[in-house]
């Protein structure tokens, strides 16, 4: 009985330390460049094909993440098969990212092929907000269930960010409702944090126990 509490603290222990990395940091600013760039775009492409031409880099991103965390944080982190009951939490989570990304992807759709181009204020205060709480709502979501705290202060930026660039566009003139200004420092604000814990990852010696979580929990 207490082997097993011990592997099930193991298993929790890695599956935190899983996300100290700062990969997920780095993939997160991959995502919200798509947000800051993709409206400097809009005008040649179309507000579709504007986001559509990220998915090739984003798939760069990913597949390079996760090739950084086979070749370098599983030999210096272990590796632990989850049991039953984690599985199914990752599982459901998995189920509940994509469904609400699908939700950001139709919303973005109906507000670009049905509001008018010649309104002004077609991304005005109404979509600001309810941008940034759904931006909220996504990061609350997920660091709930991966139980990291900065992703909560992740939320809490992107939920001001949409909010922000309204007010730069209307009182200084920001070009694209200053959401290449503002979703791209947020961007390099996560990105810079990804980048800093996964250095100081590089310079932590190999723990001697690394291996010790080995197994199933």
């Amino acid at each position: 009985m207490a082997d097993q509490l011990d592997l099930k603290q193991a298993e929790r222990k890695l599956f935190r330390t899983s996300f100290q990395d700062g990969l997920l940091d780095i993939m997160i600013s991959a995502f919200l460049l798509m947000f800051a760039i993709a409206p400097l775009l809009s005008e040649t492409l179309g507000d579709f094909w504007s986001s559509v031409v990220f998915l090739p880099f984003l798939g760069i991103v990913y597949f390079s993440v996760n090739l950084l965390r086979k070749l370098v944080v599983r030999p210096r982190l272990g590796l632990v098969k989850y049991g039953p009951e984690r599985i199914t939490r990752l599982s459901r989570f998995t189920f509940m990212m994509m469904v609400i990304n699908v939700i950001f992807f139709v919303v973005g759709l109906l507000v670009a092929f049905f509001t008018p181009r010649g309104d002004p204020q077609r991304m005005g205060w109404p979509v600001a907000i309810g941008f940034g709480l759904g931006f909220l709502f996504f990061a609350t979501l997920a660091g709930s269930f991966l139980n990291l705290a900065r992703l909560f202060v992740y939320g809490l930026l992107l939920a001001v960010a949409p909010v922000i660039g309204e007010w730069l566009y209307r009182q200084y003139g920001f070009t694209h409702h200053g959401y290449p200004v503002v979703f791209g420092t947020v961007a390099a604000v996560i990105f810079l944090v990804g980048v800093t814990m996964f250095i100081r990852l590089l310079r932590e010696p190999y723990p001697p126990d690394a291996n010790a979580f080995t197994g199933e929990a």
